[in-house]
């Protein structure tokens, strides 16, 4: 015990320091939400992947695929690096950080109401953004509670109220660089936490070939009658799969507080090494955690699913490790909560502040009064998903911890379609953007509210939330297709930045003439 309190207080402290050390930075709005757009390639890439795997990957999602599709579901964090990360950096990150700039928007709806020349666009992207990352922010603490029962014994209310007043106190202080450092010692931990405790568990059961052999044992006929299916490359569900690699992966695509890592980053030159360290991190931390659920089933002698829910998996293989290995997971878990915790409160106070009050509700807002107020705002969305987390806990409420997917598909569902094409296309017009808006958002509540009335393979949010990104990818560009497009001019200015012409240095090459 005093180990694991021990390791929590140096951490906490570390915490504690950066962000009081950071606080030159968040001197005003530029530079308390992007870091003043001058942070290096290592603090984006690690903030970008810290901010995509919380808690709610390592405890619930890691647990609940490996047990539905066993040591296939390696294959949600291979689509995590590949697609939600690789390709995200690739497509999304040098024209977002350009256009970000040249519009001199520094969250994602100021972004598409410059992009389409519409405040009520922005409003709406604003109202959605607050709207979905609330239980999205909530769902953060899901699975912590039998974690810390584990290791501590301590009531999970006392366990949640010490993280979230902690995370407020660095990103209060120090805003968006205190957060960017913070998630770079966060994500070290998270590399070597995830690495010890697959050795370990591995090694409980006698290494690796020993524990595949058992898990090609177990049978499962409510699931398949397949022998060895969940040993097997593609697992007993490939179509559900997929459906869970495409929206944890594309997903992050859409969301605001991971794009907008991209507004901050410093230079070209830091986006190229930057793909490189986010996509390796993303195979270490989002492969480790699904390949270590792909072996839940060989302790189910030590569990109840049915009873006890998936979140119970991974907390009952790790129950019979070390207490060094113990703090180490606790560090593991915490890190993964805070940094998302850290990035989404960020991105709901800023979006709130700047895209909703500011010259709407309160005419010219200065500088200082904007910093105020997204400091307040901080410390309400932090408030509100604390008290939404122990209620769950408290009450049994076990819809509340459905909403990660809801959030995640609603906010996906409506924006990465309009981002993407507004990159990229000139013909993206303001009605494709609410059409996508309203697209996205309807269909993830619908699938809340009328779950039953949608077909069996979309009743699952994950699904849902796949299905409705997928849907924004064609509304978009058939709605622009058919309704009046934007100012010229206005277009025009938006990609001027992409055609600037550059000069530079030939090299010398000799003449194919004699």
């Amino acid at each position: 015990m005093f180990i694991k309190i021990l390791l929590l207080c140096i951490f906490f402290a570390i915490m504690i320091a950066i962000g009081f050390y950071c606080r030159k930075h968040a001197t005003d709005v530029n530079g308390f939400v992007l870091g003043g757009r001058s942070v290096g390639p290592w603090l984006t890439a690690f903030a970008y992947g810290t901010s995509y795997f919380s808690a709610v990957i390592f405890i619930g999602y890691a647990g609940q695929f490996g047990w539905k599709y066993g040591i296939a579901s390696t294959w949600i964090g291979v689509g995590n690096a590949l697609i939600g990360s690789l390709l995200a950096w690739v497509i999304l990150g040098r024209r977002t950080r350009i256009m970000t700039q040249h519009l001199d928007s520094a969250t994602m709806p100021e972004f598409f109401g410059a992009r389409f020349g519409s405040k009520s666009v922005k409003i709406g992207a604003s109202a959605i953004t607050f709207i979905f990352l609330i239980p999205y922010t909530a769902s953060l603490y899901n699975g912590l509670s039998r974690l810390f029962g584990m290791a501590f014994h301590i009531d999970y209310t006392v366990c949640i109220i010490i993280m979230a007043v902690l995370t407020g106190i660095y990103v209060i202080a120090g805003g968006y660089m205190a957060t960017a450092i913070n998630d770079f010692i966060q994500g070290i931990i998270m590399i070597f936490g995830i690495i010890a405790v697959i050795a370990a568990v591995l090694t409980s059961k006698g290494g690796f070939m020993a524990a595949i052999d058992g898990l090609a044992r177990v049978e499962d006929p409510s699931v398949t009658a397949t022998p060895g299916a969940f040993a097997s490359f593609f697992g007993p569900d490939p179509l559900n799969l997929l459906g869970v690699v495409l929206l944890t992966s594309m997903g992050t695509w859409g969301l605001p507080q991971m794009v907008q890592k991209f507004y901050a980053i410093e230079s070209e030159k830091s986006i190229h090494k930057g793909t490189i360290i986010s996509t390796m991190f993303a195979l270490i931390v989002a492969g480790g955690c699904y390949f270590l659920g792909g072996f839940g089933r060989l302790f189910s002698d030590q569990i109840n699913v049915e009873a006890e829910g998936y979140d119970a998996i991974i907390p009952a293989m790790l129950s019979n490790l070390q207490d060094v290995l113990i703090g180490l997971v606790v560090l593991l878990v915490l890190s993964a909560s805070m940094s998302t915790l850290s990035s989404l409160v960020m991105a709901s106070s800023s979006t709130l502040t700047i895209d909703f009050l500011k010259d709407n509700i309160v005419k010219g807002m200065s500088e200082k009064a904007q910093l105020l107020v997204m400091r307040i705002l901080i410390v309400v969305f932090i408030a509100i998903s604390v008290v939404i987390a122990i209620v769950q806990y408290k009450s049994a409420v076990t819809f509340i911890a459905q909403l990660m997917g809801i959030s995640w598909g609603a906010l996906a569902g409506a924006f990465l379609a309009p981002l993407l094409y507004g990159l990229y296309w000139k013909g993206t017009t303001k009605t494709a953007c609410w059409c996508s808006f309203i697209w996205g958002a309807g269909i993830m509540i619908l699938n809340l509210l009328f779950n039953e009335m949608f077909p069996s393979i979309l009743q699952s949010s994950i699904n849902a939330g796949a299905f409705a990104m997928l849907g924004g990818m064609i509304i978009v560009p058939v709605v622009s297709l058919l309704t009046p497009k934007l100012d010229r001019e206005l277009v025009d200015s938006c990609f001027s930045w992409y055609e600037e012409p550059v000069t530079v240095a030939a090299k010398f090459s000799l003449s194919d003439k004699e």
